[in-house]
């Protein structure tokens, strides 16, 4: 991880205030973008929700898990495609992890869509491994796209 760059990041839980830009970076980011409304339903739910800003201010990434009954699901784990490759991803991600840990989860699932190779290559180096695959399960241009079911036991 680029130390200079994590000193700059700035890890914060999500509120109202930032879904603008968190917006900005869904539709940048995601060719079937999530609704502010959903953003806005996890919040009012109370999911574990975190934003990343640089020194600046500026919002480079977000994520978003549920966690209950000893198990954790992530929803969603977005980086500005400007600050891809410098460890951000893994920085959330971790910080997920940590905040399952923390709240005696011993099972963390997620989805990710099968052609996502730099998020496959994520969550396999901090030890997911597939367990299944959800048919069909995201949406698509010409058709609709599976998804790969990770798991990683925190036990």
């Amino acid at each position: 991880m680029n130390a200079l760059a994590q000193t700059l990041w700035r890890l914060a839980p999500m509120h109202d205030a930032h879904l603008a830009q968190v917006m900005e970076l869904e539709q940048l980011i995601y060719p079937f973008p999530w609704t502010e409304g959903i953003f806005r339903d996890c919040l009012k739910a109370g999911y574990a929700s975190w934003v990343v800003h640089d020194g600046p201010g500026a919002l480079r990434g977000y994520a978003l898990m549920t966690m209950a009954v000893g198990e954790a699901h992530v929803l969603n784990l977005a980086v500005d495609p400007q600050y891809r490759r410098q460890g951000l991803g893994r920085y959330l991600l971790l910080h997920l992890l940590q905040q399952a840990r923390d709240a005696h989860c011993t099972l963390v699932l997620l989805e990710v869509r099968r052609s996502n190779k730099s998020a496959i290559r994520l969550y396999q180096g901090a030890g997911f491994r597939q367990i299944g695959t959800r048919r069909n399960y995201y949406p698509g241009h010409a058709q609709r796209e599976d998804a790969f079911v990770l798991a990683l036991d925190l036990d």
